[in-house]
């Protein structure tokens, strides 16, 4: 996500912070803000090397993206929020085509079960404890922004990331990056 359209999502964050109280909320800081294709759980390290030809293979038949970031919405609803994210898709479905290639070629290399029907997006937030007037805000902002759109850029590569849960949350590492399209 390129800076101008992360700044304009930042801003947006920074409004549903003031509508929940200190720790109900875990809030994505701005420099992880990321687009999930596929979440692999644990990868054996002697498989990582067969994992990247496998993915190189899918992004050099991808083309580059034509990505937005539209909307705020919560999983599983508004009604009972545990992650608020903002919307990431495309005009033309190649997002959701570059996905289901990556879920079939990673297959072989995760235990974890495919999450059902994709739905592009950035996390913005996991909830912790919300009260009822704390959902209702973020509610009523979710939906007055539900049509904005925060900006648009050029996808032109998939990353492979290495994540590790540490006590003060998720640190990335990148393994390998494909440029989409070219070799």
């Amino acid at each position: 996500m390129p800076e101008a359209v992360r700044n304009e999502v930042i801003r947006v964050q920074h409004q549903m912070r003031q509508l929940a109280s200190r720790d109900a909320v875990r809030w994505t800081k701005p420099e992880q803000f990321h687009l999930t294709l596929r979440f692999l759980g644990g990868v054996s390290a002697e498989q990582v090397a067969a994992l990247q030809e496998a993915v190189h293979a899918v992004c050099l038949g991808a083309p580059a993206l034509r990505l937005r970031a539209q909307g705020i919405g919560c999983f599983p609803n508004a009604r009972s929020p545990r992650v608020i994210w903002v919307g990431v898709n495309d005009d033309d479905g190649r997002l959701l085509d570059l996905q289901s290639e990556i879920e079939i070629a990673v297959q072989p290399f995760t235990n974890e079960p495919a999450t059902g029907k994709f739905a592009g997006h950035v996390t913005l937030g996991r909830v912790k404890s919300l009260n009822r007037s704390e959902i209702e805000k973020l509610a009523a902002l979710a939906q007055a922004v539900k049509d904005r759109q925060f900006g648009e850029w050029a996808a032109t590569e998939v990353a492979l990331i290495r994540s590790d849960l540490l006590p003060a949350g998720a640190s990335h590492t990148l393994l390998a990056s494909f440029r989409l399209g070219a070799d």
